[in-house]
């Protein structure tokens, strides 16, 4: 008997990508989804309709505004008929094999929230681009394997202490007693946030590099593929997403023996804003992030019953990961580098007194 499989695709002006998504799920050969879902954040190109002419039997969810996507992945979670709910976006395009290996990643393993494919560089997809990720105490998560060769890299499955939302087979029951999607993100660090949440709620998180999709070009205005400037827009949600994790997630001890690392990291952060002539984003994130300090406080209250596990277990100091698509000049790798080696540094000294 096929274990039955909800899709959930979140979708928002990408009317190409989102037909070849879905031809992807059906091609000759696929999994057989119990259904497939569109969530539409309020497109204005068209992408439900054509979902709705070209897909008859892929029901259509239509959100009122765009949002971001959690909110919608939140109500795909919902809407969906089955536990196990393959969430995606709408720039992913699934291999075959992919779900089915998934899956026997959930029959074997206990404990298990979500199983998380390979995701290669639809570009050029010799290349990674995410394959899980680990949390670094300064708030950001270091991404495993992120834009190195498939050749290069290690190939076994792996509990991770993250994954990426693009594409995942997620317990959505796991998901929503945690909480789901927090919507106040809008978008970036969601992934980091909710996986936060599942690893304190004693949760595993599982990384399948023989499980594969395709990855493409992203959010316009958010994503990064390269380029002359870098998003104003991304800039503002890293600056302020990255503290909304720390401050919800972490306990009160934990924040005191992480601050010298998160202020270390904000400076570079500044530093970068000014680089890029978007310093006005940075001071905006903090004052935006100022603006939720109520609902972080509520949400703390809420995580402390459901917490099985410390921050000590979860929390390290990897080397950070930044896109090499971004111009460093001359002296930028060796600033991160060094950044790297003093956050090392200050969490060694501390880390044994973390809760």
């Amino acid at each position: 008997m096929v274990t039955p499989v909800s899709v959930s695709i979140v979708s928002y002006n990408g009317r190409d990508d989102l037909r070849d998504c879905l031809r992807s799920l059906q091609a000759p050969g696929q999994f057989p989804f119990a259904e497939i879902l569109v969530v539409d954040n309020a497109s204005t190109d068209g992408s439900a309709d054509m979902v709705a002419a070209e897909f008859p039997q892929v029901r259509v969810i239509r959100m009122p505004s765009n949002d971001g996507p959690c909110p919608a992945r939140n109500v795909g979670l919902a809407e969906a008929r089955h536990d196990l709910v393959f969430q995606l976006d709408q720039d992913v395009l699934v291999r075959k094999g992919c779900v089915e290996r998934l899956l026997e990643e959930f029959a074997r393993e206990r404990d298990l929230a979500v199983a998380a494919p390979r995701a290669l560089d639809a570009a050029r997809p010799d290349i990674i681009h995410y394959d899980g990720g680990s949390f670094h105490y300064a708030g950001v998560m270091a991404l495993r394997h992120f834009f190195v060769p498939v050749d290069r890299c290690t190939n076994e499955p792996a509990d991770v202490d993250a994954f990426i939302s693009l594409a995942a087979l997620v317990d959505r029951s796991k998901l929503r007693a945690v909480g789901g999607y927090d919507p106040a993100f809008f978008i970036l660090f969601e992934d980091h946030d909710l996986s936060y949440r599942l690893r304190l709620a004693g949760w595993r998180i599982r990384a399948l590099p023989d499980a594969l999709v395709d990855h493409r070009a992203g959010t316009a205005g958010i994503s990064f593929r390269g380029g002359p400037s870098y998003p104003a827009r991304r800039l503002f949600l890293h600056s302020r997403n990255r503290w909304r994790v720390v401050l919800k997630t972490y306990r009160k001890r934990t924040l005191v023996l992480a601050l010298p690392g998160l202020l270390l990291l904000g400076v570079a952060y500044v530093v970068f804003a000014l680089r890029e002539g978007a310093l006005g984003e940075y001071v905006k994130a903090k004052s935006s992030l100022i603006a939720q300090f109520p609902e972080i406080r509520a949400q703390r209250r809420a995580i402390a019953k459901f917490r099985t596990r410390g921050d000590r277990g979860l929390l390290g100091a990897p080397d950070l990961t930044f896109s090499p698509r971004i111009d460093r000049g001359k002296t930028g790798s060796l600033g991160e580098r060094i950044l790297s080696r003093l956050l090392r540094a200050w969490w060694a000294c501390v880390s044994w007194l973390v809760p």
